[in-house]
């Protein structure tokens, strides 16, 4: 694990980060979602796609990252960005869970793995929508196998910066970002996830003209126990970018 300090709107941000396969030429970007921490998508991604150099990011907030002020989905985004300039790292394939999803989706990458992305505005409450997205992060806390590599923060305890960061990113509307998308996109999800439900996914398979969606049983976490498939069908995807 190794920290970069990035410098961003007056404020410095400590950004934890994971290089796996160093001498690999073509970079996978695995960002995590809300309440989550690079530890889970690194302990289910790790072991496959051994051919790209896997780059764990904690995002601004989460894990062993820092967040000193509010911030928005695009401004995670540029942080991001900052941290792979310094890595030098390309956009060739960025996957994201969640929240993650929407950060992949602004850097643009040549190919976009989706999971259980959010970014399709669903109408609620916003104390409906902070209770669904700690509710899903403390039921998956319950699986003693990920408990000690699952990181997060008690809903309760969110520092101010990152309560008003999740104000500021919980009800965004990525319509128009889906649609202007240029690359290839690999959408996954699971059937009963009531976080980012299926419509979602159709949703943005609507949106992104050059997308394909594979639908697995399982909820919000579905991609725990599907990483191999997940992995398999991303050399495909990114494999097709090549041939072309």
């Amino acid at each position: 694990m190794a920290v970069k300090s990035i410098q961003y709107m007056q404020h410095t941000f400590d950004i934890s980060y994971e290089i796996l396969n160093p001498e690999a030429k073509v970079d996978l970007i695995v960002l995590h979602g809300w309440g989550s921490s690079k530890a889970i998508m690194k302990n289910v991604f790790s072991p496959f796609m051994d051919s790209f150099r896997h780059i764990y990011i904690d995002l601004p907030g989460f894990g062993n990252s820092t967040c000193p002020i509010a911030l928005k989905t695009s401004d995670v985004t540029r942080i991001v960005e900052l941290l792979m300039i310094h890595l030098n790292a390309g956009k060739d394939i960025i996957l994201g869970h969640s929240f993650g999803g929407k950060v992949a989706l602004l850097l643009e990458p040549k190919v976009l793995v989706l999971v259980a992305s959010a970014g399709i505005y669903i109408p609620k409450p916003l104390s409906v929508q902070f209770k669904i997205a700690t509710t899903k992060v403390f039921n998956f806390l319950g699986l003693k196998k990920f408990r000690s590599l699952f990181i997060a923060q008690d809903a309760k305890n969110l520092s101010k910066p990152m309560y008003e960061t999740f104000k500021n990113v919980v009800d965004e509307d990525f319509t128009q970002e889906f649609s202007t998308y240029q690359g290839k996109a690999l959408l996954c999800w699971g059937e009963q996830d009531t976080a980012t439900p299926l419509s979602s996914a159709h949703n943005i398979k609507e949106l992104i003209k050059d997308s394909k969606l594979q639908v697995y049983k399982g909820d919000h976490f579905f991609f725990t126990k599907v990483a191999q498939d997940i992995a398999v069908r991303t050399e495909e995807t990114f494999l097709a970018t090549v041939s072309h």
